[in-house]
């Protein structure tokens, strides 16, 4: 069998971590190109055996099974919908950045004329395959909540007048829809739109983001009723070494989308 082409949109530490698994992997194995913006100061971490592409040309002619983007909002919208017109499936982890109506109806025009389809990775949060099931319930009720410590939102607790390192008690730093909750904080709040887009949408999924001095990790909150049942689940991630904002797992559930993509059985 001959090795899976994949070409990952970026290369910061979700990136490099996603590489090292597939390029170590054997039996098919896999084939890495890394698109960048022209001039990226990323392009220096890239493993010498790497093709570096610039833009839709070159990712057509290095012919992917898969692109995975893994490198922010931006380049959902910079990036993805080159990829989306050339009839490629593209694998998102920002998902945040589909907040912005606008742009999600976009991407989705652009998969359906080129044939490409999106593909949303679950990244730090599981029981989406709950909240899928029930989001057309008559009486759904979807609520999260981020809890994460202040190493995670230093520069907006110093925003409040607060000091990170001498915090004593939880702040909570937002109430309101997960198309706020997006919209406010991108870099860390893709598991708010990852449930919303699950579920009953951005508008009538309710987020609260908290910061709390004893949290030892990011840990996220889901509570779903319905007349079907109710939900409780509580995730509590390490975050990444390379940034408190993110967990670590996000990688991890990336590549097992990987996986489930190029698998012969999908667990769905």
């Amino acid at each position: 069998m001959s090795a899976r082409r994949v070409v990952l949109i970026g290369y910061g530490a979700i990136a490099a971590d996603i590489a090292a698994v597939l390029l170590a992997a054997r039996d098919p194995g896999y084939a890495l190109a890394v698109l960048l913006r022209p001039g990226s100061s990323s392009a220096g971490r890239v493993p010498e055996d790497v093709p570096i592409l610039s833009g839709p040309d070159a990712v057509a002619a290095f012919a992917p099974d898969l692109v995975i983007e893994a490198a922010g909002h931006g380049a959902v919208r910079e990036s993805v919908p080159g990829c989306l017109a050339l009839g490629l499936p593209v694998l998102i982890s920002s998902i945040g950045a589909l907040h912005d109506e606008a742009l999600y109806a976009d991407l989705v025009a652009t998969a359906r004329r080129g044939g490409g389809r999106l593909l949303l990775a679950s990244g730090a949060l599981g029981g989406l395959d709950y909240v899928r099931a029930v989001r057309h319930a008559s009486q759904l009720d979807l609520r999260y909540e981020s809890r994460k410590p202040p190493a995670a939102w230093s520069s907006e607790l110093r925003a409040l007048g607060h000091d990170p390192a001498a915090l004593s008690r939880p702040v909570t730093l937002f109430s309101g829809t997960a198309r706020e909750a997006a919209a406010r904080y991108p870099q860390n709040l893709n598991v708010a739109a990852a449930l919303a887009l699950a579920g009953p949408g951005f508008e009538a999924t309710g987020v609260d983001v908290v910061c709390d001095p004893a949290a030892t990790g990011n840990t996220h909150l889901v509570r779903v009723s319905s007349e079907f049942g109710t939900m409780s689940l509580e995730i509590a991630n390490q975050p990444s070494p390379t940034n408190p904002k993110s967990s670590w797992i996000v990688a991890q559930a990336i590549l097992a989308a990987v996986d489930q993509h190029f698998s012969p059985v999908v667990m769905m």
